[in-house]
């Protein structure tokens, strides 16, 4: 550190701000309101990042507002995304890698969103394990959280944890940033934080450590459960418990000025082959978390012989995404491309890896359902792209076949066995 660097107020060096910055270019993402991209930044990384520098080690750093963008959700509603320009993130990033030195250690380890060296598989594996030894689950769903996280809870929360005075004042500052909305009109928020700033999440898992996973294992010690940020799994040993503690959870949720979904959250029975069987049918015996569905399978056991376990596989809601991703994508008006090419159009090929590499993780199977529909979607481009197909899906689909068997590679999931 340098004189200069001496004299500022908050001990945030510039190693610190460009340790940040490359973890901001890493990870992509689109230019806030001031329309100032990541190139732009790359180009002259001194003339955007010196001032962000500059400005929050003297503790004049205010966050400029945050562009709202609407994504479109599977029930027809949409989902809010604050997305904050370029360098404040970079800001953010800095606070950030500070806070998770703090917060890291103390986070239960049935936390697993936004965490180094945890992931969404590991949540999976651990849900799968808990849904043998537990026979009832509790299918939580915090109604509209990020968007109603309370601001005092927040900071208090942050006090219990770190006493740096920056770290506070610079939260407040980013959780009472205004919102800009698509139609060009200011928005000031009393409460949440926007998805799509770099410390939200940080922020979020701690707002629910304190309100819920700190609670939820003090009081319940025997119990199990899984948190995947607010998405949130507990496992119970009978209807009755279950019904309890989800009485508890929501009571706890209310003191905590947030709410649960009335619809989405339900009590599920994880049917296996059980000696004692239930006298009547449980309302609920299957329940979607991280994208998969838990529900009863026909397992064959060593000797051949078929009992009911309760697994998990790409959920319906998941198959139909990737569905509508690829219809978007209209494959077959690409007429003008040959074969070798259409791997490569809108990045194809490393969404195929992609959704083979995370819905691939359990019931690998389970995506051949999925890829008939591309292969379909291939099948119409050959009809297309040659007159001597038009008329015959058929010759058309047993050309494409030799083409898989000849050129296995063009496409990944043809690598894995799902061919025309």
């Amino acid at each position: 550190m340098n004189l200069f660097e001496k004299t500022k107020t908050i001990s945030i060096s510039k190693e610190q701000v460009w340790s940040a910055w490359k973890k901001v270019k890493s990870n992509g993402g689109s230019h806030g309101i001031d329309k100032i991209t990541i190139d732009e930044i790359e180009s002259k990384p001194a003339k955007y990042l010196y001032p962000v520098w500059n400005r929050l080690a003297s503790g004049s750093y205010f966050p400029p507002s945050v562009r709202e963008k609407e994504i479109p959700k599977d029930d027809g509603k949409v989902r809010k995304l604050g997305i904050p320009t370029v360098t404040d993130r970079v800001a953010q990033m800095v606070i950030r890698e500070e806070l998770e030195q703090i917060l890291e250690p103390i986070f239960s380890k049935n936390s697993f969103a936004y965490r180094p060296n945890k992931s969404a598989h590991d949540a999976l594996k651990q849900c799968r394990k808990n849904c043998q030894r537990y026979k009832w689950a509790i299918d939580l769903d915090i109604k509209g959280f990020f968007d109603n996280i309370d601001w005092g809870l927040m900071i208090r929360a942050l006090r219990h944890y770190t006493d740096v005075n920056y770290h506070i004042f610079y939260v407040k500052r980013w959780l009472k940033v205004p919102v800009i909305k698509e139609n060009g009109k200011e928005e000031q928020r009393i409460k949440g934080t926007p998805q799509g700033g770099v410390i939200s999440p940080l922020l979020a898992n701690l707002f629910l450590h304190v309100t819920f996973d700190m609670w939820f294992e003090k009081l319940f010690p025997e119990l199990s459960y899984e948190r995947y940020a607010d998405d949130i799994v507990v496992h119970c040993h009978s209807e009755k418990q279950a019904n309890y503690v989800l009485d508890m959870i929501r009571k706890r949720m209310i003191a905590c000025r947030l709410e649960l979904h009335p619809d989405k959250t339900k009590i599920v029975y994880c049917k296996r082959n059980y000696k004692k069987k239930l006298l009547y049918e449980p309302k609920h015996k299957s329940f979607d978390f991280l994208g998969f569905t838990f529900k009863p399978f026909q397992v064959k056991t060593r000797t051949g012989k078929f009992i009911t376990g309760f697994r998990l596989g790409i959920s319906a809601k998941s198959r139909v995404k990737i569905w509508k991703t690829i219809r978007e994508m209209k494959l077959h008006r690409f007429v003008t491309k040959s074969i070798f090419e259409l791997g490569n159009i809108q990045h194809l090929n490393l969404k195929i890896r992609g959704w083979i590499n995370y819905y691939g993780k359990f019931r690998k199977s389970e995506l051949a359902y999925v890829f008939r529909v591309l292969n379909n979607r291939l099948v119409k481009w050959a009809r297309n792209k040659y007159k001597r197909f038009r008329n015959s899906y058929y010759k058309a689909r047993k050309w494409l076949r030799k083409i898989a068997d000849s050129y296995p590679y063009l496409f990944v999931h043809w690598l894995c066995g799902w061919k025309p």
